[in-house]
């Protein structure tokens, strides 16, 4: 099982702040096609996945007991 954060206008989108789900041996690339089955339209913008606080590559393998945020774009001064 992992869990997954979910910030700013992601979660709106979601509905939810966070949720854990079954998900493990798996690449975040999996985990893309599987959020947006879920939840069409969030890879639609420049969102990046972080793996244990760290931006994760498409190929990366996902383990059980990682947290996962999916982290939209942020701006400042």
């Amino acid at each position: 099982m992992i869990e997954l954060h979910y910030f700013a206008g992601i979660r709106v989108l979601t509905g939810i702040p966070k949720e854990s789900v079954y998900f493990s041996n798996q690449t975040v690339e999996d985990l893309w096609k599987w959020a947006d089955e879920k939840y069409p339209g969030i890879r639609n913008s420049s969102v990046r996945i972080a793996v244990n606080e760290e931006y994760a590559m498409p190929s990366d393998i996902i383990e059980s007991g990682d947290v996962v945020a999916f982290i939209p774009p942020v701006s400042g001064g």
